[in-house]
């Protein structure tokens, strides 16, 4: 007997039922083309344009930078099904998605995010959209690549709280995921090492792209997908007042780079050095890197550490002028973007309004109805700290 995998690329693909009841996807995601390779690629509208210096960075129809491709279905397959499995914490409570929750743009809605036992991980959970064009990835540029930023949340004793050892040897006692990840990597059978755990959970938010807002349709030339407000507040956002694009800049709405803006920490909160600890620089200190604005209504609270609780919040922090939130005897090297606008109540609003025609949420990933461990997918209700959980739906794809 033999079922169609969901999302599959011509009637060929086809993936056999396994007496455990998981199989792997043969079918790339939504906006994705299987290639003769056998590997995944992106396909969106952006690709039609030029870009300057190849950065993808500038005005309404600027093509996107190089996207994180070359990874087979199978392996971004495996990598939703690690991303949705609690077993991946140290106490088998808390998973990849309980940070980065469909139900709240891809980070968490909390100021700073919870990990096991209920601890303060210290900083806000950045969504993950359009992860897979980032240089840099965390809150302070510390890692380079998907791979890299796997590893600072599974084993962090504040996050996930697991250990490399301990990791392997659960993957490897599953017979289950033994099988997955053969099927995924056939070059490299035998013992599960955690490199391919890490490419397998890039290899899904390599994914996790949007592209698809109002916005987007506006940019690709259909000028009736905005409001008339939501225009001004497009003008606004771009204009040399405000500069919420210097940094900010289209297609993506990151530059990907850190900048000092010297924003607040909530009230009783030691200030957070940021990126000066990743690079050594003290002129680094209180940077971050600059968040995408896409879905960005869906991931209030703002800021590294959630200190503001709405968009409108946020954009009158810039507004109120250059280093108006420096604590006393901090002498930061604020980024020269920011300023002092001046920009009325009416301008500030009509950002806001334009912010909001950035949501697209066309592809969020399926969420398993089970996970090879067994486990609850998402969060197991053992995690009462946390509220309620997730729970899948196979038949739309989202979480309500």
């Amino acid at each position: 007997m033999a079922i169609v995998a969901a999302g599959a690329v011509g009637p060929r693909a086809i993936a056999a039922v396994e007496p455990d009841g998981f199989t792997l996807s043969p079918r790339c995601p939504p906006s994705f083309e299987l290639t003769p390779r056998g590997t995944c690629e992106l396909r969106d509208r952006y690709q039609l344009y030029d870009s300057l210096q190849g950065r993808g960075m500038g005005g309404t129809r600027t093509a996107l930078p190089p996207h994180r491709n070359g990874f087979t279905p199978r392996q971004i397959d495996l990598g939703r099904y690690l991303f949705f499995d609690p077993v991946l914490s140290g106490d088998g409570t808390l998973s990849c998605a309980s940070c980065h929750r469909l139900d709240k743009g891809l980070a968490d809605g909390r100021p700073r995010s919870v990990g096991v036992g209920g601890k303060d991980a210290g900083r806000a959970a950045p969504t993950l959209w359009n992860v897979a064009f980032l240089s840099r990835l965390t809150w302070d540029a510390r890692a380079n690549s998907l791979e890299a930023q796997a590893e600072g949340p599974l084993f962090s004793p504040v996050e996930m709280a697991n250990d490399p050892a301990r990791l392997r040897r659960t993957l490897n006692d599953n017979a289950t995921y033994r099988r997955l990840f053969a099927e995924a990597f056939p070059d490299r059978r035998g013992a599960i090492e955690l490199d391919l755990a890490y490419a397998a959970l890039a290899a899904f938010q390599s994914t996790l792209v949007s592209f698809n807002s109002r916005y987007d349709r506006y940019a690709h030339g259909h000028t009736a997908a905005l409001t008339g407000r939501e225009i001004e507040g497009l003008n606004v956002f771009r204009s040399f007042v405000a500069r919420c694009s210097e940094c900010h800049m289209p297609p993506l709405f990151t530059t990907g780079q850190v900048a000092v803006i010297g924003a607040p920490e909530p009230p009783g909160r030691p200030f957070d050095a940021g990126a000066q600890v990743t690079f050594g620089a003290p002129k680094l200190r209180g940077g971050f890197k600059v968040p995408t604005l896409r879905n960005i209504a869906r991931t209030a609270p703002y800021m590294h550490s959630g200190a503001f609780a709405t968009l409108r919040e946020t954009v009158e922090f810039y507004n109120e002028g250059r280093g108006n939130a420096v604590p006393p005897g901090e002498a930061l090297y604020l980024h020269w973007h920011i300023g002092s606008p001046e920009l009325t109540g009416y301008e500030v609003d009509r950002i806001v309004d334009f912010l909001q025609a950035l949501t697209d949420e066309t592809f969020l990933p399926r969420v398993p109805a089970r996970v090879p461990s067994g486990l609850p997918p998402v969060d197991n209700p053992r995690r009462t700290a946390r509220g309620p959980s997730m729970q899948p739906d196979d038949n739309r794809g989202i979480v309500r």
